[in-house]
């Protein structure tokens, strides 16, 4: 059964440099949701503060939007089937990562 997965990040950056750094840093992230297996990825941002995506492989879809907020980012993805039984692990390998992305340097 998939299942639904919300991870909200806290930030101390402008808006303008958490969009940056989530539009440059995404990339780092897709393999974290889908626990390093090979997924194709389309992505769209909506508008600056929002990015759709979908995830597609091994007969299974992952479904997310990252949405950037003045003190947080709140990243929700769907997990199909195959990831579901993972998602705890998935869900604290893009807190990581998205800590990491937003840290304040």
């Amino acid at each position: 059964m998939p299942r639904p997965v919300t991870v909200t990040l806290s930030h101390d950056l402008s808006m303008e440099e958490a969009r940056k750094r989530l539009h440059e840093g995404f990339g780092k992230l897709k393999s974290q949701m889908t626990g390093g297996m090979m997924f194709k990825f389309t992505e769209e941002w909506t508008n600056d503060d929002t990015l759709k995506f979908t995830a597609k492989g091994l007969g299974q879809n992952i479904f997310g939007q990252i949405d950037i907020f003045p003190q947080h980012v709140r990243i929700e993805v769907t997990l199909p089937n195959l990831l579901a039984s993972i998602a705890e692990t998935i869900t604290g390998k893009v807190e990581k990562e998205g800590r990491l992305l937003l840290e304040k340097k």
